[in-house]
């Protein structure tokens, strides 16, 4: 939103606020709980600083437990939610409320939030009232006059809570009193930066086909020419086509041709026998990496390794100290400890349509920008279990029929990932008057912009028809197909 943030530890808040004295102070939401052993607190004194204050889900919690109030497990909300505020003057008990007035500029009365949580206030702190619940939390938007302190038990920071940016606004704009702007993705200063951190030195970047892998190949490209090498492994585990996709893309593009590392006998090797879904993410990693330092060997003075790692990666593979891992992204979580190489990520800071946004600035064309994304780790965390040749094929051969037929509809373009998965769960079947027990095949396709939300898209019943009885049909040994409405949270994006 354009204004400059300093991002801090609890634990050194009240030190970093008097050094910085910064206009406002937001207490993030976070995995724990508020009585949890070793969770997150804040020192008492910070409420006194006179600085106004949001405090978002844990925050909130976090407010109210340390000035006097009380929180219990309650209703858990994951996902949607409809919160009701109370804007009108006259709904409120105290009067002349200017300030909660402010942080209630240009919302309605009534709209959707995205939850995330287990507990709850029951009891609220001396001089704090309510002023918008949801069905099951009273206490869901909260707000102190007398200490410009407010709670919200939502985030108003992803992108599916409808009206959570103009929240901010308000908080920045009319509690803050600071100004908020457009914010400004710099290519040029992306490249200085790059170019400070690289140098003259010969680089390695890991291509996958995927926006992000070719928009850090795209910067590099600019930032040290022919000292860029791009590298592709055929790890067997990618969309049927993708090595093809690459070797198009770079050559169409970048007048480069991407080196191909054959290796799907060694992946399928490796993950043989493995069904635990971290570990997948692990060896993949390992074995990437491994891949690319035998590589980087073959080339005479490379000393980086050039990945496409974005900013969800790093948030759920445990990219800060009070985070939660929700799962280890193969080029984070799942890179060994100690590496040949030294790391290149320019785009680590950037959320996804960020990304996008730079795509479109460095002249990439829409079937690299628009392209839907793809896991790294690929086709084996849609694989619920072992990894089999036989599971592969399978995988992938649904896989096409669920974008041929998302292209076929023209949806493809509207929803932000659409695949199946083998849910290593069986059923019975009917196939040529005979009775058969074959694999479920689940169908995910989401909405998002961000990655940190997403909410599952209304296909049309015809579409999902389609894909259902091409798969039964021309899948083998599948005996039905079932589609996933679950939101992002709880659920991930992926099934692993």
């Amino acid at each position: 939103m354009g204004v400059d943030i300093e991002i801090i530890d609890p634990e050194d808040a009240v030190l970093e606020v008097k050094k910085h004295k910064p206009a406002g102070i937001i207490f993030s939401g976070g995995p724990a709980s508020v009585y949890g052993k070793d969770s997150p607190t804040i020192n008492k004194k910070i409420f006194d600083l006179g600085i106004p204050i949001l405090g978002i889900c844990y925050g909130w919690q976090i407010t109210a437990k340390v000035l006097g109030g009380k929180v219990v497990l309650g209703n858990k909300e994951y996902g949607p939610g409809l919160i009701t505020l109370k804007i009108k003057n006259e709904k409120l008990k105290i009067k002349n409320d200017n300030v909660r007035l402010e942080i209630f500029k240009n919302l309605p009365e009534r709209s959707t939030v995205w939850l995330s949580h287990g507990d709850t206030v029951s009891k609220l702190p001396k001089g704090f009232e309510i002023v918008g619940s949801t069905k099951d939390v009273k206490a869901a938007f909260v707000a102190s006059k007398k200490r410009n302190i407010f709670g919200v038990q939502f985030h108003p920071e992803v992108e599916h809570t409808v009206n959570g940016k103009q929240v901010l606004k308000n908080f920045i704009e009319r509690i803050c009193l600071l100004k908020t702007k457009k914010r400004e993705i710099s290519v040029k200063e992306i490249i200085s930066n790059l170019k400070k951190e690289v140098g003259d030195k010969k680089v390695i970047c890991a291509v996958s086909g995927g926006v992000d892998s070719t928009v850090t190949a795209a910067l590099l490209a600019k930032t040290i020419g022919k000292n860029l090498y791009p590298v592709y492994v055929e790890s067997g585990l990618m969309r049927l086509g993708t090595k093809e996709e690459v070797i198009d893309i770079f050559k169409n593009n970048f007048k480069v041709k991407p080196v191909v590392i054959e290796a799907e006998s060694i992946f399928l090797k490796k993950l043989k026998g493995v069904v635990d879904p971290e570990e997948k993410r692990k060896i993949i990693g390992r074995l990437y990496i491994e891949l690319f330092e035998k590589q980087a060997k073959r080339i005479k003075g490379v000393e980086c390794l050039a990945q496409g790692t974005i900013y969800s990666d790093v948030i759920e593979s445990k990219g800060t100290k009070k985070a939660s891992k929700i799962k280890s992204h193969h080029n984070v979580g799942g890179l060994p400890e100690k590496m040949g190489l030294k790391l290149v990520e320019p785009l680590r800071k950037y959320y996804k349509d960020e990304v996008r946004l730079i795509a479109r600035k460095l002249g990439l064309p829409k079937e690299v920008w628009g392209k839907q994304v793809f896991p790294g780790p690929g086709q084996a965390i849609r694989i619920v279990g072992e990894v089999t040749p036989k599971r592969l094929a399978q995988q992938q051969q649904a896989d096409t029929i669920v974008l041929e037929e998302i292209q076929k509809a023209n949806l493809y373009d509207k929803v932000y990932m659409s695949f199946p998965i083998m849910t290593g769960t069986k059923s019975t079947a009917v196939k040529g008057d005979a009775r058969s027990f074959f694999e479920v095949v689940a169908i995910r396709v989401i909405e998002s912009q961000d990655v940190m939300t997403t909410n599952w898209s209304r296909l049309p019943y015809d579409v999902l028809q389609k894909i259902s009885s091409r798969v039964v049909n021309e899948v083998p040994d599948v005996s039905r197909v079932v589609y996933d409405i679950t939101t992002k949270p709880p659920a991930t994006m992926e099934w692993e």
